[in-house]
């Protein structure tokens, strides 16, 4: 597991992502689930900047799969356990600040604690912690 060290204030950090992420309209490749939910990690524990792998290289759904595959994932979950590692044993091991994986339309999220917290096309989406198939330790 690529367990990071978080930094000091990571919990102002989230709160501000979470209410930046209600007025920011959603686009793939540029605030989507994953550069979301990873550009946050980065915020809160610091380490390699891994949404430059496909920051902008993709404008649609059908794009952002073309963009995964040529990185070598053919899923979410793929691209989950190559940067991250090996998921918590449970997604109820999840503390707030874990990335997540959801099972529902959301993709890549962070815990909020018994919420995730994700952007989907529709916006901010928030779901049960229970719709999460997988999660991180951040």
């Amino acid at each position: 597991m690529n367990q990071t060290t978080r930094r000091p204030g990571w919990e102002r950090i989230l709160a501000e992502a979470i209410e930046a992420a209600h007025d920011r309209p959603f686009r793939w490749g540029r605030h989507d689930c994953a550069t979301f939910a990873f550009d946050l990690r980065r915020a809160i524990a610091g380490g390699h900047e891994v949404t430059a792998l496909w920051r902008g290289r993709y404008t649609t759904a059908r794009g952002a799969v073309r963009v995964m595959r040529r990185l070598g994932w053919t899923s979410l979950e793929a691209a989950g356990r190559d940067l991250l590692g090996e998921p918590l044993a449970s997604v109820h091991l999840a503390q707030r600040g874990d990335l997540v994986l959801a099972d529902t339309g959301l993709g890549f999220g962070v815990c909020l604690g018994a919420r995730a917290a994700g952007i989907a096309p529709s916006g901010l989406v928030l779901v049960p912690i229970s719709a999460c198939a997988l999660a991180w330790r951040v």
